[in-house]
């Protein structure tokens, strides 16, 4: 800003100082000008009259006059050429500003001959024309014409002089001289040398000034820049810090100017945002307590309903078909609330900061092989082709009942929503990080929804049935023991096309995701159809995932070159700031061992 405020004032300033500096040269010339054409018309005024008396007995018609005229004539130059330094020099006489200058006379008629200076040429029939004295071949007849009808002419000429080495601009002032017989007419050139001087000294000063006062102006601007742009940077440190999370951070007040209110408004707003922040954390930890204590404090009238419900269970008559429909409800939504329980102590310990990895190193196809087993009975029940490409054996420092609980609620999820379709799972790694996609080809997710996702409780269709259950925190919690590990979770979807989920993970704990070994787009070709139930897909067959090395390893949504249009539907992911909020609710899927009915927990979209 300090550069730009300088740049600019130097740029106007060099604008304003050229202007001023043409108008003053202008203006100086003018009155050079000006001054000396009035003392030329005062010294040719004077010249006439010294030599009006000098010729009024000669006539230049009769022989003889050429010597006299060259004769006056060497007075009156001699006296010019010498007003620089005898009595009639400048200061001491009004005629003398108009300086040195040459005088031509000439004797003739409006015939202008061509022979040389002192001849008397002659035109046919042996008529005189003229007599001169002086450089007469450097009068124009432009300026001749007036001066023979009997006016006073000025004209300015570049003319060779003796003692310059290049033409010198010149004055020339002409005007009519009575004699005894025809008149004369006297010419007298006035050299603008020394005009010329004193306008290059001025041009000279003018641009060294100019110089000086732009350094000036210059290191003015930046003093002065320097002292209003300090405060500011120092608003922007502290506000820089300040959201970073150093809330105590103010502004030093200084004085009562206008910087000294901005930070006196600042302060007063950084206070207010800090107090709103610290009841917006007190509100928040009361709120994890509440939910925590709340949770323990139902497990005990949970567990006595259970026993009580598990007896009644037990001693209803099976061909009671009411009672034992209502028995066997009551049993599952009990397992469903012992679960819902259960997932609210994780999201709450999640949420406090509480929660640790228990840090292994372990296969992660056998982990995938395991989640696939817990939902075995909604493949089955559902008759959904389960088919797991996990290619090479994968070693990942990882939690693994942390790892499972993700993609036993991916499963579970694609299973409610794939619509009894193919779901495949495919497993890939690279140097830094191993990944692991699920995808259905069931109802898909509309424009906007893949950022809702892990939303706490959000379903996409509140109408829609659950084949599986659900508490609304199985997706949430995913999240963050996705975040936990330093991984990311990230979802794709469009209407009727399915919906793709992406797990990544460092393979050292610790280490920073750059690339993910999986994109996170398909390819638009659904795989052949399949046997339901869970299969190992060939390799060679693939599923209708890309092979890994076809991504692009930046870690975002990508099809890895294949030819297909960008997805409609946002990519919902972390730690990306397209992610949603994990304090929002969100779909679930159960954290705890496998549950010991057949109301095993789910997620709902």
């Amino acid at each position: 800003m300090q550069l730009r405020v300088v740049l600019s004032t130097l740029a106007m300033s060099v604008v304003v100082v050229a202007v001023l500096g043409l108008v003053l040269q202008t203006q100086i010339a003018d009155r050079l000008v000006q001054g000396k054409e009035q003392a030329a018309l005062i010294q040719a005024d004077i010249s006439r009259q010294a030599l009006e008396r000098d010729l009024a007995r000669i006539d230049p018609d009769r022989d003889g006059a050429q010597a006299v005229l060259d004769d006056v004539l060497d007075r009156l130059s001699t006296s010019g050429q010498g007003a620089d330094q005898d009595g009639l020099a400048r200061g001491s006489d009004p005629t003398s500003d108009a300086g040195a200058f040459d005088a031509v006379l000439i004797a003739g008629s409006d015939t202008v001959g061509a022979g040389a200076p002192g001849a008397l040429p002659t035109v046919p029939g042996g008529a005189t024309v003229e007599v001169s004295a002086g450089p007469a071949e450097v009068i124009p007849p432009q300026l001749r014409a007036p001066v023979l009808q009997g006016f006073l002419a000025t004209k300015y000429l570049t003319v060779a002089s003796s003692g310059q080495a290049a033409p010198v601009p010149t004055l020339v002032v002409g005007q009519p001289v009575r004699t005894a017989g025809r008149n004369l007419q006297l010419y007298l050139l006035f050299p603008l040398s020394a005009e010329q001087r004193t306008l290059a000294l001025v041009q000279s000063t003018l641009a060294l000034a100019a110089g000086v006062l732009l350094v000036l102006l210059a290191g003015i601007s930046s003093v002065v820049t320097r002292q209003v742009v300090r405060p500011v940077r120092q608003a922007a440190d502290v506000a820089e810090r300040f959201a970073d999370g150093h809330l105590d951070e103010r502004m030093p007040v200084h004085g009562d100017d206008e910087v000294a209110r901005l930070a006196e408004s600042y302060n007063e707003m950084a206070a207010s945002i800090q107090s709103q922040i610290r009841q917006l954390e007190e509100f928040g930890a009361l709120q994890r307590r509440f939910t925590s204590d709340v949770s323990h404090e139902l497990r005990t009238p949970l567990t006595t309903v259970r026993m009580a419900a598990e007896v009644l269970h037990a001693q209803v008559d099976p061909t009671e078909v009411t009672s034992a429909r209502s028995a066997q409800l009551l049993v599952d939504e009990l397992d469903r609330f012992e679960t819902l329980l259960a997932d609210l102590l994780e999201i709450s310990r999640l949420d406090a900061g509480m929660a640790e990895l228990g840090l292994e190193e372990v296969d992660v196809g056998a982990i995938v092989r395991r989640s696939a087993e817990t939902v075995r009975h909604l493949v089955e029940a559902t008759g959904t082709p389960l088919l797991l490409d996990l290619g090479d054996q994968v070693l990942a420092e990882v939690d693994p009942r942390r790892v499972e609980r993700i993609l036993r609620n991916l499963l579970a999820n694609a299973i409610d929503h794939g619509e009894g379709r193919p779901i495949e799972v495919r497993l890939a790694a690279d140097e830094g990080a191993f990944a692991v996609v699920v995808r259905d080809h069931g109802v898909g997710l509309k424009p906007g929804e893949a950022g809702l996702v892990f939303n706490r409780f959000w379903r996409a269709d509140p109408s829609r049935q659950r084949r599986s259950g659900g508490t609304g925190l199985g997706l949430a919690i995913s999240l963050e023991d996705a975040r936990l590990h330093g991984g990311w979770l990230q979802a794709w979807g469009e209407v009727d096309q399915g919906a793709v989920f992406r797990l990544t993970l460092p393979l050292r704990h610790g280490e920073r995701l750059r690339t993910s070994p999986l994109p996170l787009l398909p390819v638009a070709a659904a795989p052949a159809a399949a046997e339901p139930g869970i299969h190992d897909a060939a390799p060679t067959t693939g599923t209708a995932l890309p092979p890994p090395e076809a991504d692009t390893g930046d870690g975002d949504t990508t099809n890895g070159g294949a030819d297909m249009p960008e997805p409609s539907l946002p990519e919902a992911t972390f730690p990306e700031p397209t992610l949603p909020d994990p304090t929002l609710p969100g779909p679930t899927l159960p954290d705890p061992a496998p549950p010991s009915g057949p109301g095993t927990s789910s997620v709902i979209r």
